[in-house]
This record gives C-alpha cells, structure tokens and sequence, in this order.
C-alpha cells in the first residue's frame, strides 16, 4: 500500500470499510470455543509452546513490530525536518502499547493480502483521537512490504536474540559433559552397529561443535538480515521523496533509511531489498541449521536412552514423560519435540528459498508465502534451543552401562586393532581373514574374540601360525581392552573444547537496546 496522500482516519469502531462475516457458531453450542477468543498457544506445537520464541513471534509481536516501524519512521522524517515533532510524538504514543483487535485485524487482511493496510487504517483512527492533525503523516510516502519486512526483521531478531541466549547455555553444558567423560568408554556405532571404541566425551564435544556452528549461522545471520526496509511502492523511495520537497533525492535516499534504521537498532541497505531477498533466505538458512544441529543430539539421545541400552536418561520430574496407557513409561519427550523440530524445518527453509525468484519489483505470491514458514522456523529453532537447554543441562549419562555395552561383542569391538597387530608378522590379507572368520566364530558361539581368534589360528599355515602366536604373545596385555583403543579421543575432545563461544554481536545487543529506548 503505498500512501502518496495522507490516509483517511478510520472509526475507531472498525478495521476495514467491509464488515467480515460473522463466525460460525463453533461446533457444541455458544459455551465451545470460538476462534476470536482462543487465539494460537501452540496446542499442536510442544518443542516451541510456551517458550520465549513464542511469545517473541506471535501475532501481537507482529503487530507491535509492525507499530514500532511505523513510529520510528515518523521518527526518522522528523528528524530530517519533513514531518512535525509534534506528530511524529503523537504516532509514537499511539503505537505504544499496541491497542488493536488482533483477530478483526486477522479477518481485515483478507482484503489487501497483507495486514498493513488494515492497520495503517485503524492506526490512524487512533492518532487522530491523541492528535488530529498528526493523523495525516501516519505512513506518510511508505508502503506495505516497507512496513511488514522491517517488522519481520525486528521479530527475526528478538527471536535470534532468545535462540543464542538458549544456545549458550547449551554450548556451557555439553562442555561440562565432555570434559566429564572425556576418557569415559562407549561403543562408537556405525550404520546402527558397533564399530570401534570412542568415549562419550568426544560426542559431547561434537555435539557443542554443531552448536558453535549454529551461532556462527546465527551470528551471520545477524549481520547481514537485520535491515530495515525502506523502498517506497516500487523501490525507487519516490513516495518518501514526494513529500520532502526541496531535498536532494540522492542524499535523502541515504539519510531517511539511516536515521529510520537508528531508530530501531538495526542496519540501512544499500538497496531496498523487496524482491532481493537475501536477508529472509539467510534467516531461515540459519534457523534450519540450528534446528538440524540441535537435532542431532536429540538424535543421539533417543539412541542411547533406549531401554535395552540405556547409557543416557532425560531429566524426569514428576509428570513428564508419561504415556497416557503406560504406567511404567517415561517417554523421552525433550529429545522428541527437539527432533520433530529438525525433520519440520527442512521444507520450511524450502519453501523460503522457493521465494528467492520473485518477479518484478514486488511479487504477487512470492513475498506472502514467506511470512508463515520464516515463523515457523524461527518458532522451531527457539522452541528445540530451550528444550535443549534442560536436556544437555540435566543428562543423565551412566558410564558404566556405557562401558558395559562396548564388551557386548565379546571382544569383536576392537577387531581392527587386533587385525593391525597381526598384520605386521602375517600380512595384511591373512590378518583380515582370520579376524574375519575368529569374529564370527565369537558372534556365533558365544566365546570372547580372543578365544575364537586362537582357535581359528589352527587354520594357518605353520609358519604364519607360530609368527600369530608369537605376536598375540608378546603384545601388550590390554590388546583386547576396548579402553586401550580410543585413538585420539581425548586428544579430538580436547581441541573441540578449545574452540570457543563468539561473543554476542553487535546487531542483537543493539536491537535489545533499540526496543528498550522505544518502549
């Protein structure tokens, strides 16, 4: 909408000159829920309701964003003299707080295709009821998309601003637990099986790598998404410039997004970005990753909290967990809503980035398929981000039973060494095929691999038969030891430790502080 005339105040009565139809009674009579008075609480949406993220991204965060943009670009024309203070005063004590009716906002959208209209028109109605000759420089030379992409970038980074905090805490506890278990034994699996030994400190410490990565994205992210928008109806900002006669269009064009980005804590672009949408894409790239990071742990967690192997436990307070036909169940439900979130937001990021090729100079489809998979993704990264803030930083983790699970093959888990040690007196083709077939033999027989392996030495020839013997004898004691084969593991844990959390960027203390000064 773009508004080269003032706007005509509304009645404070109504949202848009077309009364909506009236809801159908819902289903059980007038005493059921109806939908304007039950709006969303994340019912169908446990990895995010009643987080942070949830209330950061809702719909009265939207529209308070949206206000906030509103009054901060009366803000900005003021300062540059095109605008009175006085109005721009006004606009700004009408935004704060946000008086609107949510769901007749919700309806009034229909109508334009995007909530600003509708709430550029009550909004005025409410300016002129403070001051009515402010009422004409409500929106003055701006636009939809202008309005609605600075909104976003301000909700974009409130929730990034909670998603980091939360990630920090992650990223403490999973050091603990790797420096914890940093020599703690545990079957390192491949393709589902047992593989070699590792020691679950050197999980941990991966695990806090994908999270550093994360904020890397994130931080990223910060840098580059968090703009204002600041175009006028086609990108040229002629709507802007209409109504600030006698300025200089090049120099205007630099001054009112920077004094409007300033106002709210954010950055100007060089270009207004309505169909090069870059900053959306590297949002929802940043968030997908996070919740796929995040997923990974969760991942792992589930594995391991298997009843049958039973190395790692969710917290488990009284009430949580539990199966609604199942006394003994105590469901790992963090892990659960963590992971529901990493399988939804790949083709939530998808469909931000199908948004990518938009036509012209504002795209009809393309900008408004955006809106609803970018929240979904920010709501998903900061719900799994607070889940994982309790389940990394009240993991039970059994040691033993982790060392008990790696002497599950009977010796076969350190097959590789076993197979090296040989091959230097055998040859390589001769040492495989006898851990080979001693390995079977264990797994078949129910014999320990170096029981097997000294009968399927009967199978050699002579002379490489005494040279086996002679090398399983003179090896060192602990050969068989799951514990004598961990590689580099703590060395591996130890440097992943040393890399360490970036600090908090710029651009999330700065729209913190922003929000506090406009309030």
């Amino acid at each position: 909408m773009s508004t080269d005339t003032p706007p005509t105040p509304a009645t404070a009565a109504s949202v848009s000159p077309h009364s909506a139809p009236a809801p159908a009674e819902p289903p059980g009579g007038a005493g059921a829920f109806a939908p304007d008075t039950v709006l969303e609480v994340g019912l169908l949406a446990p990895v995010w309701a009643g987080t942070p993220v949830a209330a950061a991204t809702s719909d009265g965060a939207w529209l308070a964003a949206m206000l906030q943009a509103e009054a901060a670009l009366a803000r900005a024309q003021a300062q540059l003299g095109t605008i009175p203070q006085a109005a721009a005063q006004a606009i700004t004590a009408a935004a704060a707080p946000p008086r609107l009716d949510l769901p007749a906002l919700g309806r009034a959208c229909r109508e334009s295709a995007n909530p600003v209209v509708a709430l550029v028109r009550h909004f005025t109605a409410q300016v002129a009821a403070l001051d009515p000759q402010a009422a004409a420089y409500v929106h003055r030379g701006s636009t939809s998309q202008d309005i609605l992409d600075t909104a976003t970038v301000l909700v974009a980074g409130h929730a990034l601003a909670a998603i980091r905090q939360d990630l920090a805490d992650v990223e403490q506890a999973l050091a603990a637990l790797a420096r914890t278990h940093r020599a703690s034994v545990m079957a390192g699996r491949t393709l589902a099986l047992h593989a070699v030994p590792t020691t679950f400190g050197l999980k941990a410490a991966g695990w806090r790598h994908l999270v550093l990565d994360a904020v890397e994205r994130l931080d990223a992210a910060a840098a580059s998404a968090l703009l204002v928008q600041l175009g006028g109806a086609a990108g040229t900002m002629a709507g802007y410039l209409q109504h600030a006669p006698g300025t200089d269009a090049a120099t205007y064009a630099v001054q009112l997004p920077a004094a409007f980005a300033r106002q709210l804590g954010l950055r100007a672009p060089l270009l207004p970005w309505h169909v090069l949408r870059t900053p959306i894409a590297d949002l929802a790239a940043a968030a997908a990753f996070t919740c796929g990071a995040l997923g990974k742990i969760a991942a792992d967690v589930l594995s391991m909290a298997r009843t049958e192997v039973g190395e790692v436990a969710e917290p488990a307070p009284a009430g949580r967990g539990a199966s609604s036909a199942m006394p003994h169940k105590r469901n790992p439900v963090l892990a659960t809503a963590i992971r529901s979130a990493a399988l939804q937001a790949p083709q939530l990021a998808a469909t931000v980035w199908g948004c990518l090729p938009s036509e012209d100079e504002r795209s009809a489809g393309a900008w408004h398929a955006e809106w609803e998979p970018l929240r979904g993704l920010l709501r998903l990264a900061g719900g799994a981000a607070r889940q994982a803030v309790e389940l990394t930083g009240q993991l039970h983790v059994d040691a033993t039973r982790m060392a008990a699970n790696a002497e599950l093959t009977a010796g076969q888990i350190v097959s590789e060494k076993v197979a090296a040690h040989l091959a230097a007196r055998i040859g390589k083709d001769t040492a495989r095929a006898l851990l080979d077939a001693a390995s079977r033999a264990s797994a078949g027989g129910g014999r320990h691999l170096q029981q097997a392996l000294d009968k399927a030495l009967d199978t050699l020839p002579a002379g490489d038969q005494d040279a086996a013997r002679t090398a399983l004898a003179t090896a060192p004691g602990d050969l068989f030891a799951p514990a004598a084969y961990l590689g580099a593991a703590p060395a591996l844990t130890d440097a992943a430790l040393s890399r360490p959390l970036p600090p908090l960027p710029g651009e999330l203390t700065r729209i913190r502080g922003a929000a506090t000064r406009s309030a």
